[in-house]
């Protein structure tokens, strides 16, 4: 074991500091990174200040850190999302204000510029799109399906907790210490022991290892829960489109995360242990981490992306008035996408000196897919044709998700072929592609689904105007930012350079700062909306639940929804139920009778092992042995301590089931209805006309 340097605190000195490096050489280099210290910093001291200043320790404890229920555990995973992708934009903002600072070397160190791709990439994947998919998943599972939580509470804030902890490293790496310089995918040899002996990798392994934990426990949780929780007659093939998308995404989860999280506990064994699985000695090769990396990174874009589809697949059938098209034919395309995923890895290295029969092989594969991609655009467009069509939030998102992603798509259909790969890979063209992929397809669902599911998990509508500001500002920065980098890409200028000397390139870079700070206005723009939201929020109240006359049965309880979703567990007659039933005139009936509900009970494990993981962590960063032993030892102890606690549910007794019950329900029947063209208006509370006309 690599023990240089190590003592009782490891290899932690005084220059793991950076304000160590800005006494010792005072530069702008320096000042950029001690500021981004200085944020994180500043941020912990403010929201630990403001929680003790409104004394909001208790509350949070009770209701939110300490809470199994499902719908909690998804909005914290979304919080954390947000938080992380305002680091992720920033670091994004940095990165092409250096590239248009000018032929030269700018005003970051390579070293520093090389810290930001691989950080940025880290976040932006791992801890901005996954954890956003996840709350959003979280929250809304049950409610489709007609279950009262997920299958496994408890693990499910444990899986929280360790995407959490593992979050937490990159910030605490900003502060303590650098992040690694080996892009976001680690390539050996750029992080191997001899290249990069500093703590940069490490922390780059335990945060993938850690949260690669918690995101399999959640693939098994959701396909463990709509398998298992479906309400009476929920058939597969009556299940809403983003149920399907989320159990082909944790399916994709449960084979593709084993991969890497094998490959970074080999890379820790190369750097810890002095292995050579990566190196280019003693029989190692670098290409067998290439292979496993990419073996779970390319169904990683469909875990992602997948979810997003089915958000689409909601949000437009919702506002065009129609039944979604094509049910049939998206379910065979979305699982054609999941198998598919799987055969088409190779194709991310092209370059790297596979034989032409291999590379054709993955080039057909990689080809293929499009065909259900395309599919799908078709089936969302047949669903538009001829609706009522609402330009909602929701539905402009999604619009220009239309748009944007085609073009993402055909680049990617174009770097299918290996002989144009091979110009192209290792140009600003492959960052355009895969930003035209994840923006529009990804972050572009995500804000969609967040518009539109917001008002029942809260119990009141975003602001309309600041939303569709938002639209414009992440449309419009997303066109500026990245498709001049196809042109400059296509010209020749490498990705990862921090400086450039070819004057041509510099109109385009200037162009790419100017859109990158149009989405750091955007990021900005979706705060506001969120805080003029609250403030205005007995305005925009929809405690009926159903503010824009929606088809699933998330939409028929209350909103925000009880602790124990339905008071009565749902009767699936229909795919779209509650639009079935609000034609039936019966969407909102009176049982006969009711029975006590068991919730689960609160627990302390999520985040007592969130606390003890992330201090796992730095100690095997820092080399800190004794307390990295010490830690091992809490978790065990605690995981043992929590298998002997007996009670683990509360019951909801019948009596205040029917009283909540009841009480709505009055509120329902004494609710005005409201037309589809006054959804945003005050008089909206949640009881929408049904506009049925335009189903097919």
């Amino acid at each position: 074991m690599t023990t240089n340097g190590s003592g009782f605190f490891g290899r932690l000195n005084w220059d793991a500091f950076p304000i160590t490096g800005l006494i010792q050489n005072p530069n702008t280099n320096e000042i950029v990174a001690n500021a981004a210290a200085a944020i994180v910093i500043v941020g912990v001291i403010v929201v630990v200040g403001s929680l003790t200043w409104f004394r909001l320790w208790g509350p949070l404890w009770r209701d939110w850190l300490t809470s199994a229920d499902h719908k909690k555990i998804g909005i914290m995973y979304i919080v954390f999302a947000i938080v992380m992708l305002a680091r992720g934009v920033l670091e994004g903002v940095v990165m092409r204000a250096q590239q248009a600072a000018g032929p030269g070397d700018g005003f970051l160190e390579a070293e520093h510029f090389a810290e930001l791709f691989s950080t940025h990439g880290t976040i932006m994947i791992f801890f901005v799109a996954v954890p956003f998919v996840f709350g959003l998943a979280n929250f809304l599972i049950p409610l489709m399906i007609g279950a009262r939580d997920v299958a496994f509470p408890v693990m499910n804030q444990i899986s929280l907790g360790l995407t959490v902890s593992a979050g937490m490293m990159l910030m605490v790496s900003l502060v303590v210490g650098e992040f690694s310089t080996g892009g976001w995918t680690a390539y050996p040899p750029y992080t191997g022991a001899a290249f990069n002996p500093g703590v940069g990798p490490d922390y780059w392994i335990w945060a993938i290892v850690v949260s690669g934990v918690g995101t399999t426990l959640t693939g098994i949780n959701f396909a463990v829960t709509i398998y298992k929780l479906r309400a009476p007659g929920m058939k597969f093939m009556r299940l809403p489109m983003y149920c399907w998308t989320i159990i082909c995404s944790s399916i994709l989860i449960v084979f593709a995360m084993p991969p890497l999280g094998v490959a970074a506990l080999m890379l820790a064994a190369d750097r810890y242990l002095d292995f050579h699985f990566f190196t280019n000695d003693l029989g190692g090769n670098m290409m067998n981490y290439a292979n496993m990396f990419w073996l779970f990174g390319h169904p990683e874009v469909y875990l992602l992306v997948l979810p997003a589809y089915g958000i689409y697949s909601e949000v437009f059938a919702t506002f065009s008035a129609k039944r979604l098209y094509g049910y049939n034919s998206l379910v065979i395309a979305t699982m054609s996408i999941a198998v598919l995923s799987f055969t088409v890895w190779l194709h991310h290295f092209f370059t790297m000196g596979q034989s032409a029969l291999i590379n054709a092989v993955f080039g057909i594969a990689t080809m293929l897919i499009a065909i259900p991609t395309g599919v799908k655009v078709y089936d969302w467009m047949a669903t538009l044709f001829r609706g009522r069509i609402r330009f909602s939030v929701p539905m402009l998102y999604g619009l220009s998700f239309l748009m944007l992603f085609v073009i993402g798509g055909l680049s990617g259909v174009i770097l299918a072929n290996p002989t144009v790969d091979y110009q192209v890979h290792n140009t600003l063209f492959l960052v355009a592609h895969f930003h035209n992929v994840l923006l529009p397809g990804v972050l572009f669902g995500l804000l969609a689904g967040y518009n539109y599911w917001f008002p029942k998990a809260f119990g009141f509508r975003l602001n309309e105007f600041w939303g569709r500001v938002s639209v414009a500002l992440w449309t419009v920065g997303f066109m500026l930012t990245f498709l001049p980098l196809y042109f400059v890409g296509l010209m020749g200028m490498p990705r990862r350079s921090f400086s450039w000397e070819d004057p041509s390139f510099h109109p385009y870079m200037i162009v790419a700062v100017v859109g990158a700070l149009i989405i750091l206005a955007a990021l900005l723009s979706v705060i506001v909306q969120l805080w003029v939201s609250i403030r205005d929020r007995e305005k925009a109240r929809v405690p009926v639940g159903d503010p824009w006359d929606a088809h699933t049965l998330e939409w028929s309880i209350p909103a925000p929804p009880p602790s124990y979703n339905f008071a009565i567990i749902p009767h699936v007659t229909d795919r779209d139920d509650f639009a079935a039933a609000k034609e039936r005139g019966n969407a909102y009936p009176s049982p006969d009778a009711y029975e006590d509900i068991s919730v689960p009970l609160n627990t302390g494990i999520g985040f007592s092992l969130c606390v003890l993981s992330g201090v796992w962590m730095f100690a095997l960063v820092w080399w800190i042995w004794w307390l990295a032993a010490l830690m091992t030892i809490f978790m065990l102890a605690t995981f043992i301590a929590w298998t002997f606690k007996a009670e683990t549910e509360r019951v909801i007794p019948a009596d205040d089931v029917r009283k909540q019950h009841e009480a709505w329900l009055d509120l329902v029947h004494n609710s005005t209805p409201v037309d589809r063209d006054h959804e945003t208006a005050p008089e909206n509370r949640g009881l929408a006309r049904p506009d049925l006309e335009a189903v097919t």
